[in-house]
């Protein structure tokens, strides 16, 4: 395989994510009305499988960028776009959900507040970055920012979990299922807020820089 198809390989196991991602809004949305029976497990299932190859695909990009050496400018831009796209799709349409059910508030305003939370997150991040581009800084993810999105897919998957299957899940596992998916909520809203930290300070310079220049074309 040349370099050009191994590029082309890559970018489109990055793109891919979006597609996957809207048709796991699709059966999700289909399983919320259609709970019950064959028909509800297969949208169930067919959901499930969506959310997880989305999330597969953030795995594979960058590991078969690294390994075939096609690591671009192109793709650690649009690797954290269609992250984004992912949580702006997911984590939306799950609180929507768990407020269809009527669950408890106190779970609605944790995923509230947590979407909220990473929706800003990733708009100022966005910001940093583009300040840093003016000024050649390496814009590819922290290590910290890794962590964050490798474990939000399986959070989100695990946290969909709950809410597609619980009501089917015996009356014992409830509490337990609903305490595990706060302290995954807990754990990324950690993660965000230290992310969104450990961004601040590696891009402040470039900010201060950007104003400086601003305030010297102003005189």
């Amino acid at each position: 395989m040349t370099s050009l198809a191994r590029s082309w390989l890559v970018n489109a196991l990055t793109f891919a994510r979006v597609p996957l991602i809207f048709l796991w809004l699709g059966f999700a949305v289909a399983q919320e009305y259609h709970p019950d029976g064959a028909v509800g497990v297969c949208l169930a299932v067919a959901a499930c499988t969506m959310m997880f190859l989305s999330g597969l695909t953030d795995a594979l990009d960058g590991a078969y960028a690294r390994k075939w050496n096609v690591v671009s400018t192109l793709g650690k831009m649009a690797d954290p776009l269609m992250d984004k796209v992912f949580y702006i799709v997911a984590f939306p349409a799950i609180a929507w959900q768990v407020m269809h059910q009527g669950e408890s508030e106190a779970h609605g305003l944790m995923m509230m507040s947590f979407t909220i939370l990473y929706m800003l997150r990733d708009t100022w991040v966005t910001f940093m970055r583009m300040v840093g581009t003016l000024y050649g800084a390496d814009v590819a993810a922290a290590w910290l920012g890794k962590v964050r999105t490798a474990l939000s897919f399986p959070g989100a998957g695990w946290v969909y979990l709950y809410c597609c299957a619980h009501r089917m899940a015996p009356d014992s596992w409830q509490r337990p299922w609903l305490v595990s998916c706060f302290a995954v909520e807990g754990l990324l809203i950690a993660l965000t807020l230290w992310s969104m930290y450990t961004y601040t300070v590696a891009y402040v310079p470039y900010l201060r820089r950007a104003m400086t220049s601003d305030s010297k074309k102003g005189t």
